[in-house]
């Protein structure tokens, strides 16, 4: 059956407009996969700046928690290392000394520049610290607890650095390549906010446009084509 030209005029609009609809998407889909399929994850992550493993410190001696806090019930215990004193982490809220149990609300800078020492190589100089008890949506150190310390190093990938202020603990680093990196996921997952949600209707209706614009091409050039007009004469 030969397709009206009207009907092919009408497919091929739909073509068109589509495709100035979704390409510049489609570019930012090509370039961020590009980008991704380039890259190692490892280097994103920031290993080439960390000690792996990090450095610890082995303690004896150590009383039991029954016996620093009686009557606590305890669902979760992490021991932690703070400028070289044991800590207990207890029910992911509270630290207490593991000698003599003292109760330690937050650490102070110097107690994180010493997390963070061991956890980031030698060579790298810190260039400031400061405390953060707040921050935005699009923020790199977005979903890590609060309140935290940001430690900036003197380098030429803007490298930061995070710990925990509460729980005493080495979060993540972040650096140029890492927030190319997460630029570029957040235009491949349409997930402008937290990156992370495939489920989005934005992602959804372009992936739908795409595939649209695609199978329109595909019936563009079936009726359009000289060879499929003359095997169906």
């Amino acid at each position: 059956m030969i397709v009206k030209r009207k009907t092919s005029l009408r497919i091929r609009k739909i073509h068109r407009y589509l495709g100035i609809f979704i390409g510049l998407q489609f570019i930012m889909w090509t370039v961020s996969g590009l980008y991704f399929s380039w890259t190692d994850i490892d280097e994103i992550h920031g290993d080439q700046f960390k000690k792996l493993p990090p450095e610890t410190i082995a303690f004896s001696n150590l009383k039991g928690i029954g016996d620093l806090l009686p009557g606590e019930a305890v669902t979760s215990v992490d021991l932690k290392d703070i400028s070289g004193e044991p800590y207990y982490f207890i029910n992911s809220e509270k630290l207490v000394h593991a000698e003599n149990g003292k109760i330690l609300n937050e650490i102070s800078e110097e107690q994180a520049l010493d997390i963070a020492a061991r956890h980031v190589r030698d060579e790298l100089q810190v260039s400031g610290i400061r405390k953060i008890d707040s921050l935005g949506a699009h923020h790199e150190y977005r979903g890590g607890s609060l309140p935290a310390y940001e430690i900036s190093y003197d380098t030429g990938e803007n490298l930061k650095a995070y710990v925990g202020a509460r729980d005493a603990s080495f979060k993540s680093v972040r650096f140029r390549d890492w927030r190319w990196f997460d630029f570029l996921w957040m235009m491949h997952t349409m997930d402008y906010q937290t990156r992370d949600d495939f489920n989005n209707w934005l992602l959804r209706i372009f992936s739908v446009s795409g595939l649209v614009a695609v199978l329109s091409g595909f019936v563009l050039w079936y009726v359009s084509s000289p060879s499929v007009r003359k095997v169906l004469k």
